[in-house]
């Protein structure tokens, strides 16, 4: 404290913070062929709510409710799958959790 500093300067260099891509988007975990199978998973679910809803009426509507319900489903969970594995999201909720998801 002869020369009125308080602190000596570090010897180890300021890290760099990682460069973030938008929105944390990433794709090295759904590589090859399973981010295209997703993809179309998801387009082939959302056509699917789609044709159901233009449906006016109906006799019987026990199936198409089911199927509504179905292709709901299979469009809410392949978008979520997306978001998940193509996003910081995965590193956040760890390897573990999102395999018992």
């Amino acid at each position: 404290m002869e020369n009125g500093r308080v602190y000596n300067e570090t010897t180890e260099p300021e890290a760099k913070e990682p460069r973030r891509r938008p929105l944390g988007c990433t794709l090295e975990r759904l590589w090859g062929w399973r981010l295209p199978a997703k993809v179309v998973q998801t387009i082939f679910s959302f056509v699917a709510v789609v044709c159901e809803e233009i449906v006016d009426d109906c006799s019987y509507c026990g199936g198409l409710y089911f199927f509504e319900f179905i292709s709901c489903s299979a469009f809410l969970l392949s978008l979520l799958i997306l978001c998940v594995y193509c996003t910081d999201l995965y590193e956040s909720l760890g390897k573990e959790k999102v395999q018992k998801l």
